[in-house]
């Protein structure tokens, strides 16, 4: 009797066990300005490097093709610097990530779903629109709603601020603009369309999240600002990780 309770006990231990849920993913998403980071004395590159040690992730998604990565990690690591077309457009990787691979264990995981085909399509229609008498009237609306972002950025907040490029009412902005660039181009942009690129860039990114579920670990993401709101709430739609705020590790860095 007394072994049948043993192995009893035993068995509702393990069931309970079993049952408890895995530990959370923790994700940051930090806004990046990407050329700006060379010129913005707020959030220059020793600002991001800062950051990114505060924050002490286990993984960074960039804003880098899959398919672009090998060859800019080769170059990194045999050459001590970055040629590779795309990765090299990116000061924040070029002088602040891939270096600090060399203090930090953190992994890059390239994620962005950009190509160059995409690129060349997305530059080549857009002139078509804008020189089609026949589209004048979207392409204004279109120029317009850029006016109206930008007049929107500049009076609510000062755009080289780092806590302001991080914030939600920043994300909110963004939409002024690139609400009507989505509505008029999207379905003709084909991958290159606004909602159409963030879908390609966040399909790598949950595809990275779902491989680790359940680990505990924390997760960078380093994209370019405008996409941070479009990410923020596709990740609110997940119950299996927690999203933390930038502004702690702003805070730490900057005061």
């Amino acid at each position: 009797m007394k072994r049948l309770f043993l192995l009893l006990a035993s068995t509702s231990l393990l069931f309970t066990a079993c049952q408890q849920e895995s530990p959370k993913n923790e994700v940051i998403v930090m806004g990046m300005i990407h050329s700006g980071h060379r010129t913005n004395p707020n959030y220059d590159i020793e600002v991001v490097k800062s950051l990114v040690r505060a924050i002490d992730p286990d993984y960074i998604l960039t804003e880098i093709p899959p398919d672009r990565y090998p060859q800019a990690r080769k170059e990194f690591d045999e050459l001590d610097t970055i040629m590779e077309s795309r990765v090299r457009v990116f000061p924040e990787y070029v002088d602040a990530i891939f270096p600090l691979t060399r203090e930090m264990n953190f992994e890059i995981i390239p994620t962005a779903g950009w190509t160059k085909p995409m690129n060349d399509y997305r530059r080549q229609k857009l002139a078509e629109i804008r020189n089609d008498p026949e589209r004048a009237e979207d392409w204004k609306a279109y120029q317009a709603s850029i006016q109206r972002g930008g007049e929107a950025m500049r009076a609510n907040g000062d755009p080289n601020d780092p806590y302001y490029i991080n914030s939600d009412l920043f994300d909110s902005l963004v939409d002024i603009r690139y609400q009507v660039y989505n509505e008029l181009f999207n379905e003709e942009l084909l991958l290159g369309g606004w909602d159409n690129i963030n879908i390609a860039h966040y399909w790598h990114i949950e595809k990275a999240i779902e491989k680790h579920r359940g680990e505990g670990k924390r997760f960078l993401i380093t994209y370019g600002s405008a996409h941070k709101g479009w990410f923020l709430r596709e990740l609110k739609k997940r119950d299996d990780i927690i999203i933390k705020e930038m502004t702690p590790y702003l805070d730490q860095v900057l005061k």
